[in-house]
């Protein structure tokens, strides 16, 4: 039998890059790259190259499986679908649907994201939240109130037709690699690179300004900017009376943050952060890119519009080389906050608060009982879990047990649950916790689109048969619905599909059919309209078709430094892990590079501790301590430590404080002790 080459979308982060999966008999035997590709023309991170590595690894979930007792029983889908057909039903018929929570997911289809949360909302539940809650749920919120849209502005390859580039909060030369292969290319043409982040990264070593500021106090340094771009006269005020409300209330509050004031708050240098500010207003086109270590706070709100006002004031919206760049970090995340998986959105982006948006979906979906007014999110149906509002939790290709904050506490929420449903590829540690564990089909083994971080929604095929037992998170959910009363009689994705054409207007004339090699960038509204790759440019869909700037005062983090807890933990990502780890951790090629969980200390902290290279110590917050070996670095300042969060244990560590708005956890400043194990 020939080889054959099945184009896909890789299953890592949200760069949606292409590439080729090798079949032959049956099996995908390898991978060969896509040059023609937009985003990523061909180049694939190290996790890319091995992304074949966990299709059959030996920990695929494979069949259904009930617990009993301390281990598990191999059941039919038939038992194992009626069981959750009855758990759910059961809590639902006891106290109400407010006592199912619902967890879609960023790694799953378009198409699987809207008929999972569908489902919650048709069964009465308006508990229904992916894991944007955990990474983008900002800029959700931040982007939808400033610019009117929540999405990345411009295309990822239009960053080579920037003059300057400010990443803020974003290590995207290990994390988003693909990416900032662009901005290579833009500064090989001469552009400026200004880089603000609290350690010394791969990214750092292309900028030509860096700003080393304190954890926490990334509101502080753009206030900074933006009050010496307007101080100096460097703002754009044609573009500020034209396209934007609220200036000058705006301009009024930034005359406080002068850079002497923002120096102390940040330890940046009062001229590097004139420098910076300088060089982003003055450049004919300038781009902000920003990722977690913005949204990551409890002022990540706060944050994300920081960053937009930097751009709006300075015109740097709307056009080539311009524009507000939120990398988002699972493959799906931006499709499953436009199909409607979050707890205050519908659909679209209809607010689940308006009673319009009820009636659209009423009628759409012939359903009566559809919940109005915000659901838990998904940080919340974990209190609500330990609390016992919350009995019975679906949860979809997640994993709160090691990726949500102080996991310690997640876990124990978890196992207070009366039934805990969860559909994975991978027995991973929320698994081990569920009543009925669901066995998925993962990314090659189904069809579906998923929308990348630039609004790119791609279509990606079926390579080979998922092993054993295991089938689409579409084919379960749609047989669960019937199983629960709900007619979900879809014929497969495309069929999907063509129901959020009709729902959706961003995605109205994003059709398969049109869908090629390469897809469509939202908003492409009708069957006629080419995608709009570059939002803004004929104004904002908020009230005038204006902009809407305003102050946003700096707050310190929840937590700092303290005699008891005298350093601050920071966490991120590293080049060859991905997430929770689920995937990266089973993947011999990656796993080989970076086995073990790590902590990174300043030298001159750790001689004070007594702390060697390579000793293995001791982190303790507040939540719980746990162990990691000690890398020495000058990458981070003295008082600061950094974590990787692939691993278990890091976020037994992390505050579960959240932002006010957007309900985002803080995992970026936790106060912490470090010391020697004996």
């Amino acid at each position: 039998m020939p080889k054959v080459l099945v184009p896909t979308v890789c299953p890592y982060c949200a760069a949606g890059c292409g590439f080729f999966i090798a079949v032959e008999k049956e099996r995908a035997t390898g991978i060969e790259y896509m040059p023609a590709h937009p985003a990523s023309e061909g180049a694939l991170c190290s996790k890319g190259n091995a992304a074949l590595e966990v299709l059959y690894h030996e920990d695929r979930l494979i069949h259904p499986l009930k617990r009993k007792g301390d281990s598990w029983t191999r059941i039919s889908w038939e038992e194992a679908l009626d069981l959750v057909a009855r758990g759910i039903h059961g809590a639902m018929k006891e106290r109400g649907p407010d006592v199912v929570g619902f967890l879609s997911s960023s790694k799953c289809t378009n198409e699987e994201n809207y008929l999972i949360q569908k489902l919650a909302r048709s069964l009465g539940s308006a508990n229904i939240d992916n894991c944007a809650r955990l990474c983008h749920a900002p800029s959700v919120v931040g982007l939808n109130r400033t610019l009117g849209a929540a999405g990345m502005t411009n295309p990822i390859a239009d960053l080579a037709n920037s003059k300057c580039i400010f990443v803020i909060g974003s290590n995207l030369a290990e994390n988003h690699p693909v990416i900032s292969r662009w901005i290579h290319k833009a500064k090989d043409a001469g552009a400026v690179v200004i880089v603000a982040d609290p350690r010394l990264t791969h990214t750092s070593w292309m900028a030509d300004v860096l700003l080393q500021l304190k954890p926490g106090t990334d509101v502080a340094l753009l206030n900074g900017m933006a009050h010496v771009i307007i101080k100096e006269g460097l703002q754009d005020d044609l573009y500020i009376s034209k396209c934007t409300s609220g200036y000058e209330a705006l301009a009024e509050d930034l005359k406080d943050y002068t850079p002497e004031k923002v120096s102390e708050i940040t330890g940046v240098p009062a001229g590097e952060i004139i420098r910076a500010a300088r060089s982003f207003a003055i450049s004919p086109a300038s781009a902000v890119v920003y990722s977690m270590g913005i949204t990551q706070h409890t002022t990540g709100t706060d944050n994300v519009q920081a960053v937009a006002n930097l751009a709006l004031i300075c015109g740097h919206v709307g056009r080539p080389g311009t524009g507000v760049l939120p990398l988002r970090g699972q493959n799906n995340v931006q499709g499953a906050c436009d199909m409607g998986a979050l707890a205050e959105f519908y659909p679209g982006y209809r607010r689940a608060d308006d009673p319009e948006t009820i009636r659209f979906f009423s009628r759409a979906w012939n359903s009566t009982g559809l919940p109005a007014g915000r659901g838990l999110t998904a940080t919340e149906m974990i209190c609500a879990a330990a609390s016992g509002e919350v009995k019975a939790m679906y949860i979809v290709g997640e994993d709160p047990a090691n990726s949500d904050p102080s996991s310690n506490f997640t876990r124990d929420a978890l196992e207070n649950l009366d039934f805990l449903v969860v559909q994975d590829i991978f027995m991973t540690a929320t698994a081990q916790l569920a009543d009925v564990v669901l066995p998925a089909a993962a990314w090659a083994e189904k069809e579906g689109t998923y929308t990348s971080t630039e609004r790119r929604v791609q279509w990606s095929h079926k390579a080979i048969e998922p092993p054993g037992d295991a089938r689409s998170d579409l084919d379960i959910v749609c047989n669960l619905a019937q199983r629960l009363g709900l007619d979900f009689s879809y014929a497969g994705a495309a069929d999907v599909l063509a129901e959020i054409n009709s729902l959706v207007p961003a995605y109205g004339g994003i059709t398969r059919e049109r869908l090629g090699d390469f897809g469509l960038v939202w908003p492409c509204p009708t069957a006629e309209h080419p995608g709009t790759p570059i939002l803004h440019s004929q104004g904002f869909k908020l009230k005038d078709g204006r902009a809407s700037l305003g102050p946003v005062k700096y707050r310190p983090a929840a937590e700092d430094a303290s005699w008891e807890y005298p350093l601050v933990l920071t966490t991120g990502r590293v080049t060859v892990h991905h997430n929770a780890g689920s995937m990266t951790r089973r993947s011999p090629s990656l796993i080989e590079r970076e086995p073990d969980l790590f902590v990174e200390i300043n030298m001159a902290d750790a001689a004070k501790l007594r702390i060697a290279d390579g000793d293995e110590v001791t982190i303790t917050t507040p939540r719980g301590e746990t162990t990691a070996n000690a890398r020495l670095t000058d990458s981070v300042k003295r008082g600061v430590v950094f974590m990787p969060f692939h691993f278990p244990g890091t976020n037994i560590l992390t505050a579960d404080v959240t932002d006010p708005e957007a309900r985002i956890p803080e995992f970026k400043v936790s106060a912490c002790r470090i010391a020697r194990r004996n």
